[in-house]
């Protein structure tokens, strides 16, 4: 991996020219009162440097004839290291993450300024630390203080995520290997879940499942608090309470997905309790994998990013027009967002280093993201008629038998050279599939 992460450095170094990167480390973060979460690294800090530690910074100075990438992380200490962990420590970094140059982070003050001195300008994400952001500020405005004695020094400070991010979005072949096993350890975590699942079980029963076979494979844990909603709670999106008594003749909703080694998979299936689906469920479910498997058909290099969410839309409101729970002419439907109460959700997301991954959607109002090979993508469409949903202006009232059913079915895509690559596809979502 280090050579994978020397190459990535490399390509960033050339897009800044004379420029300096600076990146910081994710904080610690505190549970209750002096017990920490398990630390979990800045993205685009991992994405560069595979450093898994906190208080760290890493710097890339393409223009230094012999520092072009520098660490400044915590030094060994003992006593420190037998409460919290082993460290890496000074010299380590240079050997193992192969920085050319490293040093405590208390000196982090003294030292960069070597870096941006003869810089033309300063890469940094102006991020939620905002100690550090006045740090960097600083540094910045003591330089051009300066500049008129010197004639060079940072003129401007620009963000690192246009340039990095673009870099992200496109995977290379190490990166997919560890997407395609993330997919693996949760398809098999759903598929154990479909299983496993039956009435009179706790929602929290069929997560520990889930996440026990996450653990068991070899993940870091869930990629996001799993969702596991059955009846009404699966018209809530981001439902995580996961407590509720399950039913026969309801639908239970399973959104999750794993992390490995960073890299996270997403996947959602809803299927019935009891084993059968009621007439509306099916009718409902039907629709949704329909609008999903066109959706994904249009997963193919060239078309815009929006088509995927366009043609999901479109496929959603002609059935709800046909089963009357919209009425009026499908254009102007779909123009006035009349289906956002049973569809308020964009299609899909990027993926990767982040379950939401960063990445730009569009480029100006008219000017969409084209699909690239490379790109992986999440496409979810759903359908949520909650209790109290209140139909659009000059739309019907939501009849009874409709109500509370709550479905989405989600997959992870991968653009391809010739079209597209289902990464969890080993998930059944067939009617006959999931029916038992």
């Amino acid at each position: 991996m280090q050579t994978e992460y020397r190459q990535r450095r490399e390509v960033l170094m050339s897009k800044i020219g004379h420029g300096v990167a600076i990146f910081r480390s994710a904080p610690m973060a505190v549970m209750h009162n002096d017990v920490e979460y398990n630390f979990r690294q800045d993205s685009d800090f991992f994405y560069l440097t595979g450093f898994n530690e906190a208080q760290a910074v890493a710097v890339l100075s393409p223009h230094h004839p012999e520092h072009r990438f520098v660490l400044f992380v915590q030094p060994k200490d003992r006593e420190k290291e037998i409460w919290s962990g082993y460290r890496c420590g000074v010299e380590a970094a240079k050997e193992i993450y192969g920085a050319d140059e490293a040093y405590p982070i208390a000196e982090l003050d003294e030292k960069l300024p070597q870096y941006l001195e003869k810089s033309d300008r300063i890469y940094y994400h102006l991020g939620r630390d905002r100690t550090f952001n006045e740090k960097i500020l600083n540094h910045w405005q003591t330089l051009m203080r300066t500049y008129p004695k010197r004639g060079t020094g940072p003129i401007a400070i620009e963000d690192t995520g246009p340039i990095l991010h673009s870099m992200r979005l496109i995977k290379t072949e190490v990166e997919l290997e560890l997407m395609r096993k993330a997919a693996d350890i949760a398809v098999e975590a759903h598929n154990y879940a479909m299983k496993f699942t039956a009435p009179e079980l706790y929602e929290y029963e069929v997560q520990a499942e889930i996440e026990h076979i996450f653990r068991k494979r070899g993940a870091m844990g869930p990629a996001y608090p799993s969702i596991v909603a059955s009846g009404a709670n699966a018209c809530v999106l981001h439902y995580v309470e996961n407590n509720r008594q399950m039913q026969d003749n309801e639908l239970l909703l399973i959104d999750a997905g794993c992390a490995y080694n960073y890299y996270n998979s997403d996947i959602t299936r809803t299927f019935p309790v009891g084993g059968k689906f009621t007439v509306e469920q099916k009718t409902l479910y039907e629709l949704v994998l329909e609008a999903q498997k066109q959706a994904i058909a249009q997963v193919q290099p060239g078309n815009p990013y929006n088509l995927v969410h366009d043609t999901a839309v479109r496929v959603l409101t002609e059935g709800l027009v046909e089963l009357g729970i919209l009425k009026g002419e499908i254009d102007k439907l779909i123009e006035e967002e009349k289906y956002k109460p049973f569809y308020m959700h964009r299609t899909g997301h990027w993926l990767g280093l982040d379950v939401h991954d960063v990445g730009v959607y569009q480029h100006g109002e008219d000017n969409p993201q084209i699909l690239q090979p490379g790109q992986v993508l999440t496409v979810e469409p759903g359908l949520y008629i909650v209790p109290d949903t209140k139909p659009a202006e000059d739309q019907p009232e939501i009849e009874e038998r409709w109500v509370a059913i709550g479905i989405r079915i989600e997959d992870d895509v991968l653009v391809t050279p010739t079209g597209h690559e289902i990464l969890t596809a080993g998930v059944p979502k067939e009617v006959d599939q999931v029916e038992r």
